[in-house]
């Protein structure tokens, strides 16, 4: 059957940038221009991918910049556009690197962790398509477990009825068949779901004293456990389970011995390469004049250790080298100290499209409240209605939240949107404290029901600056 695109977007490569827009206008409100420039982005993949190969080479990806004050929707729209792609998609922050040989992550870790998203993505692809084939295998390993078949005894095997008579080992045989499809049926049934079984699974645990909890090792710890989980003799231990849990188990183990993972690993690789999408966020965190003394580590030195990876290098990770020249950059920063200017000129020649968004309205706060298919008003609406709670919010209501939102921007810091959650959890933290033991189930949240229950804290400037 046919979804509807409401309900199930097109895929990528069959959208253009205006069908990629609308998408995006269904979560955020308002940014035309930003999400304008990252469906041109977006829908120049699929153009190169129709090249001829000598020119598709030459084509590289036009990374971007988005500009705006926290809370305007420039992480909403890289995480809708990592819903609509089908291709290997990772968000960083980049003040979470430092300079290579300094303590902290190096910006290779970014590649390396997309790469195996991206295997993960393809594994999972994979495990999809002999899903059924796998659940038959466990269904018999399970089988198997719960009735063993009985001792063949030394130089017997089993011949067809019509040429030999009845023998204890048949009759033996033939019942043990017919127990086990009736264990078939009941298994089908869930009857046995309960029972316990006893498994033999592999313990994966590294050696005491490998694994350290200093920042930037967790890549060092992940390649140690892989290295020495292939060269250690595994140890095994027995488990017990229910059978409904040990067949998820075994469906996993049977399906991992299904697929062919260099095949898995090299498509994985070609997908990093040619469509996958990294989101730096924070990059005004790395931005900086150089009037300091010294070297920074946690800026001009990140920015120049980025540079290679933007402009095109090869990495090298565990599943092997990774070519960045066609990975998707897109950039995002409030820019409200530094300037983009202030980022090092190789790194800004590598993001040639820049778009500002705008503060966000009250207007603007209103239909993010209401319009999209994730607002704010219909997650509570949904939460509370599990309580049995009927709540309503008046036209009026509704603007009187986004005015206190503006107001409380205004006179405190500027966090857009961010701002509602804080004031709309604080005043329905009454109601969802209470919620069981309300007599009346439906409430109606109206202007004067906000100002009842926010006035005194906006008018305190200091309590609203730490509650609201």
């Amino acid at each position: 059957m046919e979804q509807t695109p409401a309900e199930h977007p097109q895929k990528l490569d069959t959208m253009t940038p205006r069908q990629i827009v609308e998408v995006l206008d269904r979560y955020v409100i308002g940014q035309r221009d930003a999400k304008r420039m990252v469906a041109i982005a977006l829908r120049n993949r699929w153009r190169r991918q129709q090249l001829n190969p000598e020119l598709r080479e030459e084509i590289y990806p036009k990374n971007i910049i988005m500009i705006g004050p926290t809370g305007v929707g420039k992480t909403e729209i890289s995480r809708r556009v990592s819903k609509l792609a089908d291709a290997p998609f990772i968000k960083v922050e980049a003040s979470k690197f430092t300079e290579v040989g300094y303590v902290g992550r190096d910006v290779e870790s970014i590649i390396r962790d997309l790469t195996e998203l991206s295997v993960n993505m393809v594994k999972s692809a994979y495990l999809e398509k002999v899903q059924k084939k796998a659940e038959e295998m466990a269904e018999e390993r399970i089988l198997d477990l719960l009735l063993p078949p009985p001792p063949a005894t030394p130089g017997f095997e089993q011949k067809e009825s019509s040429e030999f008579p009845e023998t204890p080992d048949k009759k033996k045989l033939d019942t043990h068949e017919s127990t086990r499809t009736k264990l078939r049926a009941q298994l089908k049934e869930g009857k046995l779901d309960n029972r316990l079984v006893e498994l033999e699974v592999k313990d994966r645990g590294l050696p005491v004293g490998i694994i350290s909890n200093i920042g930037g090792m967790e890549d060092l710890e992940n390649n140690l456990r892989d290295m020495l989980g292939g060269m250690l003799p595994g140890k095994k231990k027995n488990r017990r389970m229910k059978v409904s849990e040990a067949l998820k188990f075994l469906s996993q183990e049977e399906g991992q011995k299904l697929i062919d993972m260099e095949e898995v690993t090299k498509e994985a690789i070609t997908r990093t390469e040619q469509s996958g999408m990294v989101f730096l966020d924070e990059v005004d965190k790395i931005a900086g004049k150089e009037k300091h003394m010294g070297p920074d580590i946690s800026r001009e030195g990140v920015q120049r250790d980025l540079l290679p990876i933007v402009e095109g290098s090869t990495v090298n990770t565990k599943h092997g080298p990774v070519r960045t020249d066609h990975i998707l950059f897109i950039a995002a920063g409030a820019f409200h100290v530094a300037k983009p200017s202030d980022l090092i000129p190789e790194l800004q020649g590598r993001f040639p499209i820049r778009v500002e968004l705008e503060p966000l309205t009250k207007e603007d706060l209103i239909r993010i409240l209401t319009e999209p298919r994730n607002a704010l008003i219909k997650q509570y609406q949904a939460l509370l209605g599990t309580e049995g709670i009927s709540l309503e919010f008046t036209p009026d209501g509704i603007e009187e939240i986004a005015s206190t939102a503006v107001q409380v921007n205004d006179r405190t810091e500027n966090i857009g949107a961010r701002r509602l959650f804080t004031i709309v959890e604080r005043l329905l933290e009454d109601i969802s404290f209470k919620a069981q033991d309300l007599e009346d189930k439906k409430v109606v949240i109206h202007a004067q029901y906000v100002q009842d229950h926010l006035r005194d804290i906006v008018k305190d400037q200091d309590l609203s600056r730490f509650i609201l």
